[in-house]
């Protein structure tokens, strides 16, 4: 599996988190997640959630005001993403009980954290909500004494 990047989006258009596992310059980023946010959110919902831009296959999903929009290589199973955009959002709801933009905002470290969790070099390694949520519920368990 070969995740080159993962964004959250809002509905305006602007990224709430991005994580790339391809090293890009910082303009590069800028473009890439610009063109493709602007494809993404042009989109009905009546049309399929996979895009083809430049050499990355866009899988995105649309969970009340974000956009999970995920990155791959060409020879990625779509489904499979889509499987794992879900997952990653029961986590984060499961986490900030009822995830929405602002606990992604004001929380960016602990939804970096929890998505560091799940995956690495942009290869998913986990995806078992319990042993995901596990080290940072202990985390913050010592935060608390």
């Amino acid at each position: 599996m070969a995740i080159k990047f993962i964004l959250m989006v809002n509905k305006q258009g602007q990224t709430r988190l991005a994580q790339y596992y391809d090293e890009l310059s910082v303009a590069e980023r800028g473009s890439l997640e610009g063109a493709i946010i602007r494809k993404c959110l042009a989109r009905n919902e009546h049309q399929c959630s996979f895009v083809e831009f430049r050499n990355y296959k866009c899988i995105y999903r649309r969970y009340a005001s974000l956009f999970f929009i995920v990155g791959v290589d060409g020879e990625e199973n779509e489904l499979s993403i889509l499987e794992f955009i879900h997952n990653l959002v029961e986590t984060l709801d499961k986490y900030f009980e009822n995830v929405c933009e602002l606990d992604i905002m004001f929380n960016l470290e602990r939804a970096h954290f929890l998505l560091d969790e799940m995956v690495m070099n942009g290869r998913i390694v986990e995806t078992n909500k319990k042993h995901i949520l596990r080290p940072i519920r202990l985390m913050d368990q010592y935060k608390q004494t």
